[in-house]
């Protein structure tokens, strides 16, 4: 009779079933966070402080406390109460209607010329990109002039055409960059299937150009949403200044309302923060379109 030894099994160590340890940060990457950290704070710091200027009673304007004692919530019920609410819907009404121009007259003009190859082509782009480069102020006795002779002055219109003309070149750029990146063989492919040039356009290269679509709206939004120079040329009655120029009325010759003019200012930069959170992703792939090919 014959004994058989088995040799033992070695069990697993703790290390190994705990699996690999965590490693902590490096230097360089705690650095990094703490810079975008600090710099974020820079940039968030002053609208940290025109929410609690515009939280602050009369009597405590010139205090130095950070935060106030007494909260004055009512400086945000006098900006409707004051009748500023209808000079917001302007601004909505101006911005809005932009945005739908440049996007009406953008799409067709950069899917042209990212598609067909026509001789003047390359001087069409650059015309576009000149346009560009002229700022409304330098313009604004010719604007004037114009819209006094068609009789829009003091006109929601007016805001709108100029808004759209101004933003219209960043516009075909940014979606012709786009509709370039898309292939052809896409809407080639939809041709066979006896789609039209329309129905490829509708159906297949616009949701595949959508980040474009969406970067063209929120900066010429944007953009209209704060214009000022040339509002305050063109409007002359209160009831028809969007509400960048309307706040400018709570600044006097010897005194600023600053409570009231921070809490206009507040509820001005809560939509656009809104809009610009809900669609940011697509913003920034549709900024880095035709980066990569």
């Amino acid at each position: 009779m014959t004994a058989t030894e088995t040799s033992p099994v070695a069990a697993p160590s703790r290390a190994a079933s705990a699996g690999p340890a965590r490693r902590l940060p490096r230097t360089r990457t705690v650095l990094v966070a703490a810079a975008a950290y600090l710099i974020a704070f820079i940039f968030l710091f002053p609208y940290l402080v025109m929410i609690l200027t515009a939280l602050r009673p009369q009597a405590e304007l010139r205090e130095p406390a950070y935060l106030p004692t007494d909260f004055a919530w009512e400086n945000f019920v006098n900006f409707w109460s004051g009748g500023l609410s209808g000079n917001l819907l302007i601004t909505l009404q101006v911005a809005a209607g932009s945005t739908i121009l440049v996007l009406l007259v953008a799409l067709p003009a950069a899917y042209y010329t990212a598609r067909h190859r026509f001789r003047g082509r390359t001087a069409f782009l650059i015309l576009v990109l000149v346009t560009q480069m002229f700022q409304p102020t330098a313009m604004l006795v010719g604007i004037y002039r114009e819209f006094s002779q068609l009789g829009l002055v003091d006109s929601i219109w007016s805001l709108i055409l100029v808004n759209g003309g101004f933003n219209l070149a960043f516009a075909v750029w940014i979606l012709n960059a786009y509709f370039g990146s898309i292939p052809r063989e896409l809407e080639e492919a939809a041709f066979i299937d006896g789609t039209g040039r329309f129905g490829a356009l509708f159906r297949i290269t616009l949701p595949l150009a959508a980040p474009g679509v969406v970067t063209a709206l929120i900066f010429t939004f944007i953009a209209a949403w704060n214009e000022f120079v040339v509002a305050l040329t063109l409007t002359t009655s209160p009831e028809q200044q969007p509400l960048t120029v309307r706040l400018n009325s709570f600044i006097g010759q010897y005194q600023v309302d600053w409570q009231n003019l921070f809490a206009g200012s507040v509820i001005a930069t809560v939509p656009v923060i809104i809009l610009f959170a809900l669609i940011e992703r697509k913003v920034v792939s549709g900024l880095t379109a035709g980066s990569i090919k």
